[in-house]
């Protein structure tokens, strides 16, 4: 196997892009094939990243959180097609805005007092997890500001949930693909059904597993001076601009985002997504899921009439299933049929091929940079997949 071209093409991110630091690991049946990394962790970019940074890893949280909640339906514990009522009775009565714009740019997203109608269809768990709840992504909403105010920001995940189902509903559940706080909803029903906080499931069933330690939730001081430095990308221009190193989806100081609310390093989420890529078997040798679990989560959700609003110009080989992206072309990637994974805001990028038994996860922390997605993803995964026998 020769990297060559990627570890080039992976050298040169900071000449082409400005990205001041980032990491990459790729597994091929649980064994490392390809580890580099460059440039710095710290803003006065003198110190070297290393394999012991942590990154906020923001949406690629949705994978862990998807695996948390194949678990428990492969438990019979709880169905997909569940309404989330059934676990959390704050859903089922539901109001739809009147006169959401759907694809309008920027979206222009309903207040409490705006006009709504009651929802006639109930919100399912694969709703949530398809993201077509008509749920939205509005973290900074009456609702969640009245009960973060009210609880001094010590608000629990569950207690969220109450907020969260306050929001207006952007379109009728089933109706359409909006990108949303499903999958922290999801965490929401995890808790409730298996009787803990979401982040000591997590530990019990997938972290303890497969020998995962630096997972978290919260960043104390103590772990602090390990985040990398974080940026933001200046809309409309290629300048890249220091930022606080902060989790603005992490709610409260007790809340467990299912959705984007996990700081790591890179050999501890490759740690799951290397068991993904390997029928749901960890190095350990524990078992998390089974391969007809992993299966199903690839699944495309999305009906051909809604499929275009989720899809980019990036992404058409892409539908999207119970929270990832899930190769439906293979004709027009170098990687398998099967293939699935997701991102996040700050860059962070996992593959998963069941097929192959390879897995992908690169970091860097640059928030709101376009070009991550639309370039530098997919050159990562064709040039790596160019170097595999």
């Amino acid at each position: 196997m020769d990297f060559s071209k990627l570890t080039a093409y992976l050298d040169s991110l900071n000449a082409r892009y400005g990205v001041p630091g980032f990491d990459i690991k790729i597994t091929k049946d649980h064994e490392t094939i390809y580890r580099h990394s460059g440039g710095c962790r710290d803003y006065e970019k003198t110190q070297p990243v290393t394999d012991q940074d942590l990154y906020y890893i923001y949406s690629a949280t949705k994978v862990i959180t998807m695996t948390a909640a194949m678990q428990l339906i492969e438990q019979g514990k709880m169905k997909l097609d569940d309404p989330v009522s059934n676990y959390l009775p704050e859903f089922r009565a539901m109001r739809v805005a009147d006169h959401y714009v759907i694809g309008q740019w920027p979206p222009v997203l309903p207040k409490q007092d705006d006009p709504c109608h009651d929802a006639s269809t109930p919100i399912t768990l694969r709703m949530l997890m398809s993201m077509t709840s008509g749920l939205s992504y509005d973290i900074g909403s009456e609702p969640i500001r009245a009960l973060r105010d009210k609880t001094d920001g010590r608000a629990t995940t569950r207690e969220m949930m109450g907020a969260i189902a306050q929001m207006p509903l952007l379109f009728e559940p089933g109706s359409h693909y909006t990108y949303s706080l499903g999958h922290d909803v999801i965490a929401g029903v995890i808790e409730v059904v298996s009787g803990k906080t979401y982040g000591q499931y997590l530990k019990d069933s997938l972290f303890d597993p497969l020998g995962i330690r630096d997972m978290y939730f919260q960043v104390d001081d103590a772990l602090r001076p390990r985040l990398t430095a974080q940026y933001t990308g200046v809309m409309g221009s290629d300048e890249i601009r220091p930022v606080e190193q902060k989790n603005a989806y992490r709610l409260t100081d007790r809340y467990e985002s299912g959705g984007a609310g996990i700081a790591c390093t890179v050999d501890a989420y490759s740690a799951v997504i290397d068991a993904l890529a390997n029928g749901g078997v960890g190095k350990t040798g524990r078992r998390i899921l089974t391969p007809d679990g992993i299966a199903a989560l690839a699944v495309n959700q999305l009906r051909t009439e809604i499929l275009p609003e989720y899809q980019a110009p990036w992404r058409m080989e892409y539908g999207y299933g119970l929270g990832v992206r899930t190769l439906i072309h293979p004709e027009d990637s170098p990687t398998p049929q099967g293939e699935f994974g997701w991102d996040g805001a700050a860059g962070a990028y996992a593959l998963i091929d069941p097929v192959n038994h390879v897995s992908i996860f690169y970091t860097q922390e640059i928030l709101g940079m376009i070009k991550v997605y639309s370039e530098i993803h997919p050159m990562l995964r064709n040039l790596a997949y160019e170097a595999l026998p």
